[in-house]
């Protein structure tokens, strides 16, 4: 008979230490926190969390978050460029999501975002004309910022 490489105790040990880690992960995602998502169509794109949910819902059984974040992301501006070109350069087209912390990546970054709270919720999935009217808010809200230079971090693409 082969003995086992861990006896039941060693197993039971291993599973509880993994449940008091995944259990310390909840509380990082408030609202206004900056994550990266890492899988899936955005995977590497950065997003700022909206609201999020630790417990789940019954659609959702698991820690998910709504979150908005930048497709794609506003191209480099130069000083001899025109007005023109550089308001066209400075666009920015978001997305909004719920993701699963577990394909989230948190960064040590926050976002003030009294702006986009009112705008997404999660009835705003439930029908496309809301989607689209949150999305055209925080496209807003985001170049808003960019324009004022604040939080340079967030809007520039990450390398990799």
């Amino acid at each position: 008979m082969v003995k086992s490489e861990y006896n039941y105790l060693q197993i039971k040990e291993l599973v509880a230490r993994w449940d008091d880690y995944l259990l310390s992960t909840l509380g990082i995602y408030k609202p206004g926190k900056v994550a990266v998502v890492l899988s899936g169509r955005q995977a590497g794109k950065k997003v700022v969390v909206i609201k999020q949910s630790d417990d789940g819902t019954k659609e959702r059984p698991y820690p998910h978050a709504v979150v908005a974040g930048i497709e794609r992301y506003p191209l480099k501006v130069t000083k001899n460029m025109g007005k023109k070109r550089i308001a066209r350069r400075s666009k920015v087209k978001p997305f909004i999501k719920v993701v699963n912390y577990a394909h989230l990546l948190p960064t040590r970054y926050q976002l003030e975002l009294e702006s986009l709270k009112g705008s997404v919720s999660t009835e705003t999935f439930k029908e496309p004309t809301q989607r689209e009217d949150a999305k055209k808010a925080i496209k807003k809200a985001f170049e808003e910022r960019y324009a004022k230079g604040n939080n340079r971090w967030f809007f520039s693409k990450l390398r990799f």
